[in-house]
């Protein structure tokens, strides 16, 4: 035995299960988060509940089951429940999503098992999804056009789903022509503003330019015209329809067709209908923008700032640590200086992100942005054009926060590439630069995409210096669009974790979003994992490709 102990195998085994029951916790703690997150697109089944008060009045709950949980008695009638009837020690409740929140006080409710007459799955019960006050629970009764019906009881699934994808089409085409050539026509419009409060600052506002921009901006208001007019067809075509449902009061409502994204009959699906219904609405999730307060919709919007921000910080942090790294293990004097920054390099990792942010906003933001806005944009002050926080200062803040982490592993690459390589070079009549540029680098390739693989993962799940920097609960535009110059780095984004944060905890509907917590999370780490397996790919064939200069 002490010869085994001596051996040290006993240390491999004890690393090996550490490591296998770190990797059993990362991977299961990721499983419960895509279970509790994906099970949300998947189509619940709707529930017909016939509910008995304790006065023994009685009323009917649709909705679907959304959590089930066991009650201590004691709890209950602490809290002034009175359960009769009922021996036992735990209570079963159940939380209904009952929606239709302009007839309802909240849209969760919950109910005691014993207070449960009937409980029923009709397959005639609908759930329509809507652009506002969330989901409508009830029975299809007609659809009306212009006030009149156009359904029957045989098909009236059938119109319904024509006129909403008919709507759903009218809706997006008016949206499209909003924020397209309405949106270039108000950019635009308000360039023309600019440019003439530019020129008056300058002394340069004379009767012809004034003349000239009139003319361009009475031209810009005529394409308005007839765009807008465009668009009040588009809408008004699209308020054409409605639906009339029959909701759990038992009083029937008529819904606008134009509020209407989708109805779905889950009772009534078999099991390759909700798969394709789930795959559907995973896709609206990852492409749509976000409704009610964020506890709605989609997230593309906090997708696409998230990687373009991290792609940005990636733009500006390689170079930099790259150039420093290099400076330091190849031109830097071995003397107690260098030793001194290098210190300094790595205490600069162990920083608190949050000190980052409070540096960003008050140098880049302030300071930087600010002296920028009065050199270059005083037509636009006092609204601030760079000296507020945006999308450029985010990515830098975030450079500035990963640029030790490149530093290190660029430093460590080419610590590791042997001495007789740069000999060699320069005995053959290559110059320093030359052996660098040619040998060197492409050997340290592979250590300067691991800097950046750490770096990305690192930015990309920060969110703390971002709160300061740039990033908001709700961008109404895109840090890109087809304005020139097409990329609009003083915008502000929206971002994944930022996301998270405002749906968990600042939304005032908990219920309806902890659903899309566990969903925005999974698609965090899936936006994580997605830019650090492209980077680990580049990394794997440039090690491949300069392979043979190690030999």
């Amino acid at each position: 035995m002490n010869k085994w102990f001596k051996s040290g195998k006993p240390y491999i085994w004890l690393t090996a299960g550490a490591v296998s029951v770190s990797l059993i916790a990362v991977l299961g703690l990721l499983a419960l988060i895509a279970w509790r997150g994906l099970s949300f697109f998947w189509p619940a089944a709707i529930h017909e509940v016939e509910v008995q008060a304790n006065d023994g009045s009685t009323r009917v709950i649709i909705g679907e089951v959304y959590d089930r949980e066991e009650v201590p008695i004691a709890r209950l009638q602490e809290s002034g429940v009175t359960i009769d009837g009922f021996d036992g020690e735990f209570l079963e409740r159940q939380l209904f999503k009952v929606g239709n929140r302009e007839f309802v006080p909240l849209d969760f409710m919950w109910v005691m098992e014993p207070q449960i007459i009937r409980d029923e799955t009709p397959a005639d019960l609908a759930v329509l999804e809507r652009s506002k006050d969330g989901n409508f629970y009830g029975y299809v009764v007609d659809v009306l056009e212009n006030g009149e019906s156009v359904a029957t009881p045989e098909n009236v699934r059938d119109v319904l789903f024509e006129r909403i994808e008919r709507a759903v089409e009218l809706n997006e085409q008016a949206s499209d022509l909003q924020q397209g050539e309405i949106g270039a026509i108000n950019y635009q419009l308000n360039q023309l503003r600019l440019e003439a409060r530019a020129l008056d600052l300058e002394g340069k506002l004379t009767e012809a330019e004034k003349q000239r921009l009139a003319a361009e901006e009475e031209a810009l208001n005529a394409q308005y015209k007839e765009l807008e007019k465009e668009l009040f067809a588009y809408r008004e075509a699209a308020s054409r329809d409605s639906v009339v449902m029959r909701d759990m009061r038992g009083m029937e409502v008529t819904v606008p067709m134009y509020r209407v994204l989708d109805a779905t009959f889950p009772n009534d699906m078999g099991l390759f209908s909700k798969l394709g219904h789930f795959f559907v609405q995973i896709g609206k999730f990852v492409s749509e923008d976000p409704r009610e307060a964020n506890t709605e919709g989609g997230v593309f919007p906090a997708i696409f700032g998230t990687v373009f921000m991290v792609l940005l910080m990636s733009v500006i942090v390689t170079p930099f640590g790259v150039i420093a790294a290099v400076y330091l293990h190849e031109y830097a004097g071995k003397n107690a200086i260098t030793r001194l920054i290098r210190i300094a390099v790595i205490n600069l990792a162990g920083v608190p992100s949050i000190v980052y942010g409070v540096f960003g906003l008050g140098f880049f933001v302030y300071m930087v942005g600010g002296t920028l806005d009065q050199i270059f944009y005083p037509e636009a002050l006092p609204s601030p054009t760079f000296g507020t926080p945006g999308v450029m200062w985010s990515a830098i803040t975030l450079a500035i926060l990963t640029l030790p982490v490149v530093i290190v592993s660029t430093e460590e690459g080419l610590s590791r590439i042997p001495s007789t390589l740069r000999e060699g070079s320069l005995a053959l009549g290559a110059t320093k630069a030359e052996t660098l540029w040619r040998i060197i680098l492409p050997m340290a390739s592979p250590a300067i995409m691991t800097g950046l693989i750490l770096a990305v993962a690192r930015a990309a799940g920060e969110v703390a210096p971002l709160m300061l920097v740039g990033v908001v609960k709700s961008a109404p535009m895109l840090p890109v669009d087809g304005n020139f110059p097409y990329f609009h780095l003083d915008r502000k984004f929206m971002h994944l974790g930022f996301h998270i944060y405002d749906v968990g905890f600042q939304s005032p509907n908990v219920e309806a979003a902890r659903p899309l917590v566990y969903a925005t999370s999974f698609l965090l780490v899936t936006v994580i994992v997605g830019l650090n397996l492209t980077a680990i790919g580049v990394r794997n064939h440039l090690r491949e490709k300069y392979r043979s200069l190690e030999h």
